[in-house]
């Protein structure tokens, strides 16, 4: 039995299959699929035997390999989408409704193995992260989260790390500008130690290849799977700097003779919530991965930090409307140790 709980990460696969026969049926389907399937894990994260994730195992040639195949599902989903985006008899309102469907799909779980991938040693995996990253027109994800975001999480320096009574949709228009504009200072500065030029940019080309993509896509395919594609981006870089917000919020490193204090356990919201945890590669242990960033994600343990009330599926929704977010986080914050 212990052997086969391994296995249970590849429910992941069913939400991209899931979306993709929901999309041949309609778009509004592919729609109703991803929020049933969102507020079913919600739901189910209140269910007492849920609320626990197995004990981290060694990481095997499975879980490497159950991350990387969602490269291609994603990549069939999309070019399955963009074809009936392009070639039906949609209208606005239904591409929409596909685009969030599908967005719900490149954001919960594309981006969420991007990170995984990006914080691997090898050099495909770190490749199949830009691919996907890439894939929802944020590939300065790829410089902004590992040069950025990890040494300076659970400070006011830090774009992605939401602040004590910030609302999300606050939040939003921060992180979006600012992890936008360090990823570019942070891409400059790592030129210049390196004394290169931008052509050896992997940031300046990916963003090249985003907009040549989406001049292709509208001059190929038309205008509504330009569409098609904005939104499912657009939707996906929601989910990604949501649950930015959700990681961190209101947690704060002190500073010690002007620099901020190491990064420990108290720095990070945890959950660990199985069914959650299997679609998302145990990204709710978010404590032991700020403090063992190469980890890899079967190996991480759930730790005593702050914890949520619910796991992110439950929090997504909380966040969604500020005065419940602040009614049952600002209490949890105020019992944290050396709270005020």
């Amino acid at each position: 039995m212990n052997g086969a709980l391994k296995y249970r990460f590849a429910l992941a696969w069913a939400l991209p299959l899931l979306v993709a026969a929901a999309a041949w049926h309609s778009p509004i389907t592919a729609w109703v699929v991803m929020l049933a399937y969102q507020l079913s894990l919600a739901l189910l994260e209140r269910v007492p035997g849920l609320q626990h994730s197995p004990a981290a195992t060694p990481q095997t040639a499975w879980h490497r390999w159950c991350v990387r195949l969602h490269v291609p599902l994603q990549a069939g989903l999309l070019g399955w989408c963009l074809f009936l985006a392009a070639t039906q008899d949609f209208n606005a309102l239904a591409v929409i409704a596909l685009g969030i469907g599908v967005g719900g799909v490149t954001g919960s779980q594309g981006i969420t193995f991007a990170h995984e991938l990006g914080h691997s040693r090898a050099r495909l995996d770190r490749a199949l992260a830009w691919f996907l990253m890439a894939s929802v027109c944020y590939a300065h994800f790829m410089v902004e989260h590992y040069r950025g975001h990890h040494p300076r999480a659970a400070t006011f320096e830090d774009p992605a790390s939401a602040r004590r009574g910030e609302s999300l949709w606050r939040f939003l228009p921060r992180t979006l500008g600012g992890g936008l504009l360090s990823a570019w200072r942070l891409e400059a500065l790592q030129l210049r130690q390196l004394r290169r030029g931008w052509a050896r940019s992997p940031l300046l080309w990916a963003t090249v290849l985003q907009c040549l993509w989406l001049a292709i896509v509208m001059a190929w395919l038309g205008p509504l799977a330009l569409l098609f594609w904005c939104v499912q981006s657009v939707y996906a870089v929601f989910l990604l700097e949501a649950i930015n917000y959700i990681e961190h919020y209101g947690l704060q490193r002190r500073s010690l003779a002007g620099r901020p204090e190491a990064f420990g356990v108290m720095h990070a919201w945890n959950a660990d919530h199985l069914l959650t945890n299997c679609t998302v590669a145990n990204l709710q242990r978010h404590s032991d991965h700020h403090l063992h960033a190469w980890k890899p994600y079967a190996e991480l343990e759930a730790l005593p930090g702050p914890q949520l009330p619910t796991g992110y599926a439950g929090c997504l929704f909380l966040a969604s409307l500020p005065p419940l977010w602040f009614l049952a986080m600002h209490r949890r914050l105020d019992q944290l140790p050396g709270a005020a």
